[in-house]
């Protein structure tokens, strides 16, 4: 495999760069659900899990243009899951200090609605075979500190975007 135009380490800047956009594009999503007076912390923040992934296909595209013979299976697929990780990193880390400098009011008021769409459909629930124990083990495992909140944004990020990018970079190698 020979290269066109080598930049040093191609694989780590597109990676780099792709993975930067797409967490600042998921803390960007955050801030305007704030502004615009949405939850952030509730179910339109999932809308973000789709940047990441994005952002692996985008790069493991953006790989090939520095290698004539593509970039091979290990480089593109290495430039997708370095992408997802560090998108997920950076919108991680920026959910965590937004819910550390935010009012804490906010993720009490994002408990209150989620403990009641919870309540909406609990008969959902009871009408399973184990379904009190779902419901109890959904309730208590909300999310309430900020350090919750970036663990489940950091693990939803991460396993959809190595959904995506494995697929990815194995049809994207040549």
């Amino acid at each position: 495999m020979e290269t066109t135009a080598s930049p040093s380490n191609p694989v780590l800047r597109t990676a780099l760069l792709c993975g930067v956009v797409a967490g600042a594009l998921c803390i960007g999503w955050v801030l305007f659900l704030y502004l615009t007076g949405n939850n952030p912390y509730g179910p339109k923040r999932t809308l973000s899990d789709f940047f990441p992934p994005i952002a692996a296909i985008v790069s493991q595209i953006l790989l090939r243009r520095y290698y004539t013979d593509g970039p091979g299976l290990g480089k593109a697929v290495g430039v997708g899951l370095l992408t997802t990780l560090l998108g997920a990193l950076l919108a991680a880390t920026g959910l965590y200090l937004f819910a550390r400098t935010a009012d804490a009011r906010l993720i009490e008021q994002h408990l209150a609605e989620a403990r009641q769409l919870l309540e909406n459909a609990k008969s959902l629930y009871l009408a399973q075979s184990n379904g009190r124990q779902q419901f109890e083990a959904t309730l208590r495992n909300l999310a309430h500190t900020p350090q919750a909140f970036a663990q489940d944004e950091f693990l939803k990020k991460m396993l959809l975007g190595i959904l995506i990018s494995i697929p990815g970079g194995i049809f994207l190698r040549k």
